[in-house]
């Protein structure tokens, strides 16, 4: 959930909240004067009668209190207590119950005393609560709306600049040239997210253009000495006075040499891949090219005695001819290499994937998270441990999908185009 998303929700719950109390409040402060203006009448009402019986000795008729109703009944209690409650009043016109107040007090005529009770309906008064009540309601409501509509689009038109530079965090590219686009914005929050992000951008790429040097710089300079090694090994190994321990350990260094060479070469070749310096993209198919690898990689897959079983479709993609077949060539030789002889490899190209399969032998499945990290191989593996790499950074520049799945007994690599 999006954070405005988040605030609004919090916002609305503590507004709704908050004012379902005050509506308590509010209901209850109205209701309260509502009786304290009712009682102030029955008191009126009751020093009338007070009054009354004061000067006529008698307790007046029925029809001398409006819409008031009073009885008198005589009571051995010398003292009874001003008491205010609610109760029931009996309309005699509409000759229904409504809601009424009501007031108990004592006078003495004639030496004795009488309890008085005088009723007085609060339809008025509560009719009044009601209109009161609904105009809140709507009032809130109202404001709830309102509030729901300010926090929807005034508070996302405030958070435009955060996402702008969430956009700019996104497409960020540390080997483009660009710098990020700033956005200006008075909340100061923003503004110096902005300026963080600015002073990051710039640090990360100064020091990737210094990385980017340092390994240009090293893998050509790598190459000299390489060569030379190279071809100061390839004399030796001709020198027929070698011994056969001495031979053996040239032929130990060579290999090594090789194995530098092959390094040295996929370093370099990772640097224009991340780097975007292969721009040769023609139309290919890659029925094709997997046909081609099958044939180069004929030898080995006969001294391993491994069957190739193949289902292959027509499938053409726009790319460099270059790093397809490296991407071909890195998934091929990675299943040969890993499958024991007499094994099985599967390759099945569709027109939404293509998928190399081999034999797991006594490997068990590898780690997804970690298979295509840089010097990620087996124990077992001679190989330099960027294959895999290569293949998921070019990949990654065709936005086509590699993956790793195990399904016993083999492990499957996926492209999906």
């Amino acid at each position: 959930m999006k954070l405005s998303a988040q605030y609004s929700r919090a916002n609305l719950i503590v507004a709704v909240l908050m004012l379902f109390i005050a509506g308590l409040v509010y209901y209850g402060t109205i209701n309260y004067i509502a009786n304290r203006q009712i009682d102030e009448s029955l008191s009126n009402e009751l020093e009338e009668i007070r009054t009354y019986v004061n000067t006529n000795y008698k307790f007046p008729k029925p029809f001398d209190f409006d819409e008031d109703q009073a009885s008198f009944s005589r009571t051995e209690k010398k003292n009874i207590k001003r008491v205010f409650f609610d109760t029931t009043y009996c309309n005699p016109r509409e000759r229904s119950a409504e809601s009424g107040r009501a007031v108990i007090d004592m006078i003495t005529l004639n030496g004795q005393n009488y309890k008085v009770l005088v009723i007085e309906s609060k339809e008025a008064t509560e009719f009044l609560v009601q209109i009161i009540t609904i105009i809140t309601l709507v009032l809130v409501a109202v404001m709830l709306i309102v509030l729901t509509i300010t926090n929807r689009y005034i508070l996302a038109g405030l958070w435009k600049p955060f996402y702008h530079i969430l956009g700019q965090l996104k497409a960020f590219n540390v080997a483009d040239i660009e710098k990020i686009e700033t956005h200006q914005t008075r909340i100061d929050e923003f503004a110096e997210l902005n300026g963080a992000v600015l002073a990051m951008a710039s640090r990360v790429k100064h020091e990737y253009q210094n990385l980017k040097a340092f390994t240009e710089n090293a893998t050509h300079e790598m190459m000299t000495p390489i060569a030379v090694i190279t071809s100061k090994l390839d004399t030796l190994i001709q020198n027929e006075t070698l011994n056969a321990e001495q031979y053996a350990q040239i032929t130990d260094i060579y290999a090594a040499n090789n194995k530098l060479s092959r390094l040295n070469q996929s370093l370099l070749l990772l640097v224009k891949i991340e780097n975007d310096l292969i721009q040769n993209a023609v139309l290919l198919n890659i029925r094709e090219i997997i046909d081609e690898k099958i044939h180069q990689f004929n030898e080995l897959v006969e001294n391993k005695q491994i069957e190739v079983i193949c289902e292959l479709t027509d499938k053409e993609i726009t790319a460099s001819r270059y790093l397809i077949e490296i991407l071909i060539n890195n998934l091929f030789a990675n299943a040969i290499r890993h499958s024991e002889n007499g094994s099985k490899i599967k390759i099945r190209l569709t027109t939404t994937e293509l998928v190399f399969q081999n034999t797991a032998g006594s490997e068990g499945p590898l780690n997804p998270d970690q298979i295509f990290e840089r010097f990620q191989k087996g124990k077992t593996s001679e190989g330099t441990g960027l294959g895999l790499t290569i293949a998921k950074n070019i990949c990654n520049q065709y936005n086509l999908k590699l993956s790793y799945h195990f399904e016993a007994p083999m492990h499957s690599f996926k492209i999906m185009f």
